[in-house]
């Protein structure tokens, strides 16, 4: 019998982990700290801008199209950033900070100087975390939040929208698409017409993306889902390579290299600051 509390939950972001490194996905998933029974995370840069940027953008969906745009979408950021600052954000110097503020800064002008989309009717899942069946019998669940649905009346579809804050253009291998087509799908009533990502710090338009067909993405998702499930179950969790940059950086923490920077008892997380040779760039961003 199916039960959400024993199913094994996969999203676009601990499906990346896995592929990437079995290790790394238990490290980030699944491994608790046996003295606080939380989770692991590591903070960086890159990572408190994509989430400063898209909880203001997320804002705007929970507003009527009339009222989104009546406050500066800048000065709501300035007032949003103080969570992010210093070591609790991953910036080891002021100079960092600035950096990447500064980043913020302009990808929310882009936006209220190219709003495009984002004044038109969207759609709005209720859920603070979209999730179904992927396979009730074989007990996984796919789960995801959704950036943006813009709402076609003429014809009652949606158009995906992916917000990125990164430098990089996503790669044509990404999951995220089929993710979120299926989310879009089984998660909300309307058909889903297309899908686009918004390169926030390189374009003022979006940029068209294919769909793959509803099967080919429920099919590719459940093999993964069925190989993650698999792993849990042995408890196979190696590193392919013996060590990785996707798992070493996890593996300082346990040996006591990183530097605890916050807590959170709500979302059962503990965030790590680790020192590096080199500064964090776009290469090491995490894409959201």
């Amino acid at each position: 019998m199916s039960d959400k509390y024993s199913a094994t939950w996969i999203s676009h972001s601990s499906i990346s982990d896995y592929l990437a490194c079995p290790r790394a996905y238990y490290l980030k998933n699944v491994y608790k700290d046996p003295q606080t029974r939380h989770k692991l995370q590591i903070v960086s840069p890159s990572l408190s801008l994509g989430i400063a940027v898209h909880d203001i953008l997320e804002n705007l969906s929970t507003k009527k199209s009339s009222e989104r745009f009546q406050e500066s979408l800048v000065a709501q950021f300035e007032r949003h950033w103080p969570q992010f600052t210093g070591e609790k954000g991953g910036f080891t110097s002021e100079s960092l900070e600035k950096t990447y503020h500064d980043r913020g800064l302009a990808m929310l002008q882009r936006v209220m100087n190219h709003p495009g989309p984002l004044t038109g009717l969207a759609v709005k899942i209720k859920a603070d975390l979209p999730e179904f069946w992927l396979s009730e019998d074989e007990n996984i669940i796919l789960c995801g939040k959704l950036d943006w649905l813009t709402y076609h009346p003429e014809d009652q579809t949606v158009t995906i929208i992916d917000f990125k804050t990164s430098k990089t253009v996503e790669n044509e291998s990404s999951l995220q698409l089929p993710i979120y087509l299926l989310l879009a799908t089984y998660c909300q009533k309307y058909h889903v017409r297309d899908a686009a990502y918004w390169y926030l710090e390189l374009h003022d338009e979006l940029t068209p993306k294919p769909l793959p067909s509803l099967a080919d993405a429920r099919a590719q998702l459940l093999d993964i889902g069925r190989r993650i499930a698999t792993a849990r179950k042995l408890q196979a969790f190696k590193c392919p390579h013996g060590g990785c940059p996707h798992c070493e950086p996890f593996e300082r923490i346990l040996r006591g290299e990183g530097k605890l920077v916050g807590s959170d008892d709500k979302m059962r997380r503990d965030s790590y600051l680790l020192s590096w040779k080199h500064s964090p760039d776009d290469t090491t961003e995490e894409i959201l």
